[in-house]
């Protein structure tokens, strides 16, 4: 049997304003390629299959016609939800779905859902748990001891039901590390999970039953412990700290009991992601304009800010998304300690010091009086004169 684990397709999502609707449309187009031509017999979707819990229209559209590609191919079709979904609008429809093979398990109730699928070789076990809280598990489990989202899995698996002489895979949306080693972040998961902390770990050992783990939640792809127990990551990038990252699949085939084996297949976007660093002047140069349809974030090194710069880059790299500075100005920033600058000096001093150093000229009189009116309101200072 030949799997194809996807996650964290966050369809509907725009970074720095820009939608990537049609990007993420091309790359769905591209897994459909993939599955057809690797004539794979099963997709897992772990989690996080919109971007937003009420997603846009185009959103809704662009996953129906996902789904039903694959369901053109005859693979059968496993989702689950991951954080960002809601339960209720991914699980709509769910039954009427598996008449055409598609398997939807959006909110835990009690125990993973669990489908049997057979090849040449017997039976596969194929459990799906949806992004599950402790609070969720001790709901079913009132008298297990529950602390942490370790052990809310742990229990949520205790009462699965896995054989682990058979041959079983787990579709799951959490935080899992192997030992005493976090997963690498993409930077784009969102605050919630880059703040992590111990309570919500999940160790890797608690899926040892299982021959495969198709893990959702973090956007770099890679393995956590073992080989088979896996991150696919996101099909596209989504922020600046992912401009190196090469985005990949894992298509998974199984053998009989303990052979499996992963092969990760790359992805083309229809726009990469890059950093550009440097002058404006060498930048903008002619001859060092590539792929000027890419999504751009720029790190300005010119010592003098630069006059509507976003407008004069997006002239030469339409999609620029950010820009930024590195020089001497902010590098001084970096160093300041605030802790001790914020003790010393008042508001206005502050304001007025920042704005010196950003643009190497006095604040206005009119220009400080707003920004004491702008903290006031906001309860940073009670300087209003």
């Amino acid at each position: 049997m030949k799997l194809l684990h996807l996650g964290d397709l966050h369809i509907g999502k725009s970074v720095c304003d820009f939608s990537m609707i049609e990007d993420q449309k091309y790359i769905l187009e591209q897994i459909l390629e993939i599955v057809k031509k690797q004539k794979i017999d099963a997709v897992l979707i772990a989690g996080d299959i919109y971007d937003k819990s009420v997603p846009s229209e185009e959103a809704v559209r662009l996953l129906d016609f996902f789904l039903c590609g694959l369901s053109e191919t005859g693979a059968e079709t496993f989702v689950i939800s991951g954080n960002h979904d809601s339960d209720e609008r991914l699980s709509f429809g769910s039954s009427l779905f598996e008449a055409n093979r598609l398997y939807i398990s959006a909110k835990y109730e009690g125990e993973p859902y669990k489908r049997e699928c057979r090849d040449e070789f017997g039976k596969i076990n194929i459990f799906l748990l949806p992004f599950v809280k402790a609070s969720q598990v001790k709901h079913f489990y009132p008298e297990e001891k529950i602390e942490s989202y370790d052990d809310a899995v742990r229990t949520v698996l205790s009462h699965a039901h896995v054989n682990p002489a058979e041959r079983n895979i787990l579709v799951a949306h959490q935080f899992v590390v192997g030992k005493g080693e976090n997963p690498t972040l993409a930077g784009s998961e969102g605050a919630a999970v880059q703040s992590v902390g111990n309570v919500e770990k999940i160790g890797a050992d608690c899926f040892d039953d299982f021959d495969y783990v198709a893990l959702g939640h973090i956007h770099s792809p890679q393995q956590v412990g073992r080989e088979t127990v896996r991150y696919s990551g996101s099909l596209l990038k989504y922020s600046l700290s992912e401009v190196n990252n090469e985005k990949t699949v894992p298509v998974v085939t199984f053998g009989e009991k303990g052979d499996v084996s992963v092969e990760l297949i790359g992805l083309k976007p229809l726009r990469d992601m890059r950093h550009l660093k440097g002058r404006m002047a060498q930048l903008l140069d002619k001859k060092n304009i590539t792929s000027p349809e890419d999504y751009i974030y720029v790190t300005l090194t010119d010592e003098e800010p630069v006059n509507d710069a976003m407008n004069i880059f997006r002239q030469y790299y339409k999609n620029t998304m950010k820009i930024i500075y590195d020089n001497a100005h902010t590098r001084e920033i970096e160093q300041m300690d605030i802790t001790k600058i914020t003790r010393e000096k008042t508001y206005s001093e502050l304001i007025s010091d920042f704005y010196r150093m950003m643009y190497g000229c006095d604040i206005s009189e009119e220009e400080l009086q707003i920004m004491k009116e702008v903290a006031g309101e906001a309860g940073v200072t009670d300087e209003t004169d």
